[in-house]
């Protein structure tokens, strides 16, 4: 008996407020992770990517392609902090705190302005429409193999209009051949994404450096209570032997 309450007197080094803020936060981001990857692969099956492979050109500027990353970044970071910090892990801690060092900012920062401010943009292609020559499915030349989008763009790049109920996913087709009598700026975004973006943001500087310096404070302030954590861990490590 008096081991036993000896060890329970022990395990006070550890604090259990620090522990549990930990398990609770990356909780959030546990089931944040999953949604964004979630939202990410709903995006890619909606665009039947699955099933046709020569989407997969240029995939590095597919924003589901960018969420699937974040998405599953997150997953993962939540997941060590949850768990290191629920089973007292040292190592899942470490893992967290070098992952939330590295990864999180950059990418969360990207994933939320791709998915919450990707209509805002109002672009097509990084540097302009015809950025989409690039790619095997929409090249001009692969209308000789049959491809019905050959010279056109995705229908992300067109221009929405209010009395319109149903996205018309073909508005951008043809757009790009020589012979197209509309005018191209009424019907899809001729501004590439870098451009839309440059003038987001300078139009949002504060807004972006707020929510920075935030997110950074969020980051800083993790990787402390998760050093804390396990600095008490150790600590108390330290007792039994």
């Amino acid at each position: 008996m008096p081991s036993i309450r000896k060890y329970r007197r022990d395990t006070t080094e550890v604090s259990c407020c620090l522990k549990y803020v930990i398990f609770g936060v990356n909780v959030l981001f546990w089931f944040l992770g999953l949604i964004v990857l979630a939202v990410g692969v709903w995006a890619w099956t909606e665009k039947d990517t699955f099933n046709n492979l020569s989407r997969l050109t240029n995939i590095a500027l597919d924003p589901a392609f960018i969420l699937i990353c974040v998405g599953t970044i997150t997953f993962i970071i939540g997941f060590t902090g949850c768990v290191g910090a629920l089973r007292e892990n040292t190592c899942l801690l470490a893992c967290y705190a070098v992952f939330l060092a590295l990864l999180l900012l950059a990418e969360m920062t990207a994933g939320i302005l791709f998915f919450v401010f990707k209509d805002w943009l109002q672009c097509c292609g990084v540097e302009g429409p015809r950025d989409w020559d690039r790619n095997a499915y929409f090249n001009c030349s692969s209308g000789a193999v049959g491809s019905r989008e050959a010279c056109g763009v995705p229908f992300s790049c067109c221009r929405n209009k209010p009395q319109d109920i149903i996205r018309n996913k073909q508005c951008g087709y043809d757009v790009r051949k020589p012979t197209y009598s509309f005018d191209i700026a009424k019907i899809i975004y001729d501004k590439g994404c870098l451009e839309a973006a440059e003038e987001w943001f300078d139009r949002n500087l504060l807004i972006v450096a707020t929510s920075a310096v935030c997110t950074a404070f969020a980051q800083i302030l993790g990787i402390c209570f998760a050093q804390n954590l396990r600095a008490d861990i150790f600590a108390q490590k330290a007792k039994w032997h």
